[in-house]
């Protein structure tokens, strides 16, 4: 019988527990990939699930200005991927290294294509990444790169959006693994005031055609708004509202120790309300 995978364990794990997921996120390199790694260490002191990691690339997809400011800081000092996947196995490899929850890693298939899909996929596996999600697979070769991931023994997770058609949610379901990324709104990410209503619906049909946990993202930012999800997803994505809180190290107007207890009292914040009963 094959063995779960750390994100399908993590995820049964806590709905057992009647509890949901919840996973920041972190671009990794912004201010410096040593600042990074100190975020992901805060992170997991403060309970987090897993953390999804973002590769910076040039032309981001679906990212809010948020996150592609961050990218673009990330890129102008010169990060190059062999830094992104040398700081993570040191992170995981390390003595703290089990503390680390499962790691996801957002990245550009134009950044896997240059490298190789297969010696991309083996890189992140020996660096510690339990899955990848990448946004901008082409669909025409998305069946044989999640087959490879997969054959790593990673998770292949995919997205879906609400302008996703039904028979499209059919392939993607079938083709994921791990989770099922569910992009919350049409548009671009950032942190919004309220959740669109056609959300649950859409919550609901995806939960008639997979046993995949449904993980939401885009658009979140406050533990009030995942009372609004309890019962429908499985987990809560957050990226710009904590990526916001370093460019204040990034323009040099707040100490680092300060910006990462506060983004871990928010993480902290959010684990409590994903964790209600």
């Amino acid at each position: 019988m094959t063995q779960p995978t750390r994100i399908a364990a993590t995820f049964a794990t806590l709905k057992a527990n009647g509890h949901m997921a919840f996973m920041p996120f972190v671009t990794v390199g912004d201010p410096d990939v040593a600042t990074s790694i100190s975020l992901i260490r805060e992170l997991a002191t403060r309970g987090v699930d897993l953390i999804e990691v973002g590769f910076p690339y040039s032309d981001p997809i679906a990212d809010g200005p948020v996150i592609q400011a961050s990218y673009t800081r990330a890129l102008l000092r010169g990060l190059h991927v062999n830094e992104i996947f040398a700081g993570i196995r040191e992170l995981t490899s390390g003595a703290d290294g089990a503390k680390i929850p499962p790691l996801v890693a957002m990245v550009s298939y134009a950044i896997v294509f240059r490298m190789g899909a297969t010696a991309f996929i083996n890189r992140a596996k020996e660096a510690g990444f339990c899955g990848l999600i990448i946004p901008d697979l082409p669909a025409d070769e998305a069946e044989e790169v999640s087959g490879i991931i997969r054959g790593h023994g990673l998770d292949a997770i995919q997205l879906v959006a609400p302008t996703t058609t039904s028979d499209r949610e059919d392939r993607i379901v079938r083709a994921g693994s791990g989770f099922v990324y569910c992009i919350s709104i049409a548009g671009t990410t950032g942190a919004r005031d309220q959740l669109p209503p056609e959300l649950s619906g859409q919550l609901k049909r995806l939960h008639g055609k997979t046993s995949l946990p449904l993980a939401v993202g885009f658009g979140v930012s406050k533990p009030e708004q995942v009372d609004s999800l309890r019962g429908l997803a499985d987990g809560i994505i957050v990226g710009s509202a904590i990526v916001r809180h370093l460019e204040r190290i990034a323009n040099g107007s707040s100490i680092t120790a300060d910006v990462l207890r506060e983004v871990g009292e928010f993480a902290a914040s959010m684990v409590a309300a994903t964790k209600k009963s």
